[in-house]
């Protein structure tokens, strides 16, 4: 169990929350959710005591053990990936670490005492399978066993994020506590995270993005808003449903003290200088001001959503785009080999695949970033592209030293400067953060910053990479819902999977092997056609 004793939290001046005390019980999955800023991660630092909260505190079970995803992994570069992953039980790996010492010592009656102490911690904490414990952890992530001997320093960027990952699962914690897990997942990496965390038995806090991965995982929801932490039962969708028909309660009863106020008011004009009826007057002020202070206690929400909408300046002929034999090679790691398809206008194509077997390449060739080895892509008639990358930096095209308002402008000279505030306006810039510089952007305002644009140029056939990325919900919901009414012609490729099977009217699948295959329909028909699903 996870105690919050009238936790309290400010930045600035800025109150996250106040008083908070909830409890988190074993056995329950909790999605802690709210809007970028709002104090998500925040919370989940307090509640791993790596960050103090201004007032109250937290409190566990006695010897219960907490794990907690860390994103340091330059701290265990030179240690093996599979002892990495031990590590994430301290008392198990101080025991394992102890006993070699102690093996290599004279052998003395306090010797062997202390290894008999040793040998006993292991025993308790299930140490004589911990090697075979964490190999299927890292099995189930994507690292292959060549990998899970060799020093962490060695791996990938997203690979070693991954080890992290399996070793805050490591052990069976009795509290895991994890900020974006899916992050450097692939699909199949992600669909094994949620059935190993459906079976978890202790006390789960989780922070994550995607939609489709917080409803299969959580069995309740820990919402950040109204400076509060509140638990609403059943997962993201679940929450969503009640937050909205508890606003509207909010509303009618705001409504409701709004015309008892007007009535009071109306008697107050009426009869406030009839000497008679002056106590009667004045006791109906007091309760005016009564109502407005309890009006005005009602917390805003922090949630704020973008209004996302992609247009076309004109259709593109039928054919959209036409991709023949597409190969692509770095060094000696082929990439892409020979892929093949063909675009009408209108359709949604998402590409899948594994990390790292080519599809930001294949965006980045159709962009015109990568010259292809051999092979050819054509254009259709009329087609206008617009390009989303992702490596934010490339997008914002060294435009880093302007201002939101000014990198804007650049895309369309003709427009005033009352729609270029307005489109930054629908996107959640304020008047001041326009003039805020591009490099001081946040990672959510930097996407919403490249997405204006394509608002902006009207493009009819679209490469998104990873457009999710440093979003929050509320925006990703409002990118899907843009992308189902865009008329245009899309390619696009993410690890929301609600977003995929929401979207997606075909799919391309690039494989480890290098082969390819094209699935006319939807996400949810090629995870049956696959037998994926």
């Amino acid at each position: 169990m996870l105690t919050v004793s009238e936790v309290t939290k400010s930045y600035g001046g800025r109150t996250l929350f106040e008083e908070v005390s909830t409890t988190f019980d074993p056995g329950r999955r909790y999605g802690l959710t709210g809007a970028n800023g709002a104090g998500k991660s925040t919370f989940m630092k307090i509640l791993s005591g790596d960050l103090e909260s201004d007032k109250g505190g937290i409190h566990t079970v006695p010897n219960s053990r907490m794990s907690m995803l860390h994103q340091d992994h330059f701290r265990y570069a030179d240690a093996p990936t599979r002892d990495v992953v031990i590590m994430g039980n301290k008392r198990l790996w101080a025991a394992m670490k102890e006993k070699e010492e102690l093996l290599e010592q004279e052998m003395t009656d306090e010797t062997g005492m202390r290894l008999g102490e040793c040998e006993m911690v292991i025993a308790e904490e299930n140490g004589y399978e911990a090697e075979n414990e964490a190999e299927q952890i890292l099995d189930g992530l994507g690292i292959v066993r060549e990998e899970q001997t060799a020093p962490l320093g060695q791996l990938q960027g997203g690979l070693r994020l991954r080890v992290l990952l399996a070793q805050a699962l490591f052990g069976d914690p009795d509290i895991l506590l994890l900020d974006e897990p899916t992050n450097h997942l692939d699909i199949d990496s992600i669909r094994w995270l949620e059935e190993f965390l459906v079976d978890y038995a202790g006390v789960l806090v989780v922070i994550s993005h995607d939609r489709h991965f917080l409803n299969t995982v959580c069995t309740d929801t820990a919402d950040v808003d109204y400076e509060n932490i509140i638990i609403y039962p059943g997962a993201y969708d679940d929450m969503l449903t009640q937050k909205v028909q508890f606003r509207i309660q909010q509303e009618k009863a705001q409504t409701t003290k709004q015309k008892k106020i007007s009535e009071l008011q109306d008697f107050i004009q009426r009869f406030g200088a009839n000497a008679k009826k002056a106590s009667q007057a004045q006791s109906r002020r007091r309760q005016v001001e009564k109502i407005r202070v309890s009006m005005s206690d009602m917390k805003r929400s922090n949630i704020q959503r973008p209004f996302i909408r992609f247009d076309q300046k004109r259709p593109s002929g039928k054919l959209a785009l036409e991709v023949d034999k597409l190969s692509k090679s770095f060094e000696d790691n082929a990439v892409l080999n020979d892929v093949t398809f063909t675009l009408t206008r209108g359709q949604k194509m998402v590409v899948v695949g594994p990390n790292g077997v080519g599809k930001t390449t294949l965006l980045r060739s159709l962009a015109g970033i990568h010259e292809p080895d051999r092979g050819r892509f054509s254009l259709g008639h009329e087609v206008s592209l617009g390009y989303l990358p992702q490596d934010h930096e490339e997008g914002l095209a060294g435009g880093a030293e302007r201002t939101a308002f000014e990198w804007l402008y650049q895309w369309d000279e003709k427009a005033t400067v009352e729609e270029i505030r307005g489109l930054l306006g629908r996107m959640l810039f304020p008047s001041e953060d326009a003039d805020k510089q591009v490099k001081a952007l946040s990672g959510g305002e930097t996407v919403r910053l490249l997405m204006s644009k394509l608002t902006l140029t009207k493009d009819n056939l679209l490469l998104l990479d990873e457009p999710t990325n440093h979003l929050d919900l509320e925006s990703i919901r409002a990118l899907t819902e843009a992308l189902q009414k865009y008329e245009g012609t899309l390619i696009l490729v993410t690890h929301d999977q609600c977003m995929l099977e929401e979207v997606a009217d075909c799919v391309l699948e690039l494989k480890s092997d290098g082969s390819f295959d094209f699935f006319p329909g939807g996400y949810v028909d090629f995870l049956e056609k696959t037998g994926k699903k």
